[in-house]
């Protein structure tokens, strides 16, 4: 079974990271292609622009922002295929471009596709 983590686009690449996946529906500003070694650009498990613009980044907002991005992903047939991805590689790093570490909507990812590993 594949571990999973997250990290900031911008950090340096590292082979500890394992298979890179980005999950951010737009490209990250300032990050070149070569930079940012990605094996895969998992745009469908991003939250929805609507979800994603009336959120805004609010950490007080964050619970209900997070129960809204779960229920789209329920609804995500992309989530089978990145569980399968996740399952054939050792390690898996979700990579993401928010300012924040720890709310941001990667580590909801992360913790929705854990659970169902």
């Amino acid at each position: 079974m594949g571990e999973l983590g997250i990290k900031r686009v911008y950090e340096p690449a590292d082979d500890v990271d394992g298979f890179r996946a980005l999950v951010d529906r737009l490209w990250p500003r300032g990050v070149s292609k070569e930079r940012a070694r990605l094996d895969a650009w998992w745009k469908e498990l991003a939250p929805s622009p609507a979800l994603r613009t009336a959120w805004h980044h609010d950490p007080a907002r964050f619970d209900e922002f997070a129960d809204a991005y779960r229920a789209e992903l329920d609804d995500d047939l992309f989530v089978a295929e990145a569980l399968d991805v996740i399952r054939a590689h050792d390690r898996v790093t979700l990579l993401f471009a928010a300012h924040d570490e720890h709310v941001n909507h990667a580590a909801v990812l992360r913790d929705y596709l854990a659970a169902r590993l």
